[in-house]
């Protein structure tokens, strides 16, 4: 009996090493491997604005990710798609073997974020950005003037990454923190419209104000990168709704999700324009519907009222 046992157990170790020897028919015998992805909406609050945000982009990520909804979804490549800056920095910080889509938050902030990353995890992740795409906001200038106009803009250290999208067609002023905006102005004294990005150091809430007074008062228009700026003085925005930035959001997942490969960080792909029709007028700028009508909104959506009563 003992002899029995002993060439059982040899039998059994051979046919182990046999599998494991053989290619194929280890396939055989190897666990069938876990595909797909499952996704997750990290937000950085709960204010009104997020949770639509967040239920608007869970109908639009659902179809994509249903086919994965099993049993064996926990063991599935996690998505995280992040709203805004805070949201950004907590997906950034998990260890996990996940992917990460950031909307909501600026190309300035996105890049101090990931900058500081190993480049195998920078890989892992993408953006749709927050403010406008700069190549729509310069058709928009030519479209208010009629002809491309002179267009200045003032870069900080922060956002000199931005130099080679504008480079070409913008007149770029360095601006340091602690410089003094009004001198970095006066060295635009060519430019007919100063396009505006979203860059702390250059327009925060005490530069804003005299920004657009200074550029007022020399007959620039400032061709702002949102359209609450529009509303306090600036000239005209292309400027992307939640539906818009969702839209695009989930095209990103769904091609990811179909080819294994992630877009590189975007622009807004769809928009809008406001344009604040009393400071054009104060610039001798004759508004057409041209520019008015200026706008790639999402399929599926309206287009909804483009210009602003502000300043009239």
């Amino acid at each position: 009996m003992k002899r029995f046992l002993r060439q059982a157990r040899l039998a059994l170790g051979a046919l182990a090493l046999a599998i494991a020897c053989t290619p194929a028919l280890a396939e055989q015998y190897r666990e069938p491997e876990t595909t797909g992805f499952r996704f997750q909406i990290v937000t950085g609050d709960d204010t009104e604005v997020t949770r639509r945000i967040a239920e608007d982009l869970y109908k639009r990520l659902v179809p994509t990710f249903a086919a994965f909804r099993t049993e064996l979804a926990q063991s599935r490549r996690m998505l995280y798609v992040t709203i805004g800056p805070t949201a950004l920095r907590d997906a950034v910080a998990r260890r996990c073997d996940c992917v990460v889509i950031s909307a909501y938050t600026s190309s300035q902030v996105w890049h101090a974020i990931t900058s500081r990353l190993a480049r195998n995890r920078a890989m892992s992740l993408t953006a749709v950005y927050a403010e406008p795409a700069p190549a729509d906001q310069l058709r928009l200038a030519t479209l208010l003037y009629g002809r491309q106009p002179r267009i200045g803009a003032m870069l900080s250290p922060e956002t000199a990454f931005l130099r080679p999208v504008l480079d070409g067609e913008v007149e770029i002023q360095h601006f340091e923190p602690g410089d003094d905006i009004n001198h970095t102005l006066n060295r635009m004294t060519r430019a007919e419209a100063l396009l505006a990005m979203p860059d702390s150091a250059v327009y925060n809430t005490e530069s804003v104000r005299n920004i657009l007074l200074s550029t007022y008062r020399r007959k620039q228009g400032v061709i702002g990168f949102s359209a609450d700026m529009v509303k306090v003085g600036a000239l005209a925005s292309t400027y992307s709704e939640i539906e818009d930035i969702n839209t695009q959001v989930a095209e990103i997942a769904a091609a990811f999700v179909i080819t294994g490969e992630l877009a590189p960080p975007q622009f807004p792909r769809y928009f809008r324009t406001v344009i604040n029709e009393g400071v054009a007028r104060s610039l001798d700028l004759r508004v057409t519907e041209a520019a008015r009508q200026f706008a790639r909104p999402a399929p599926g959506t309206l287009q909804k009222a483009a210009s602003t009563t502000a300043g009239q």
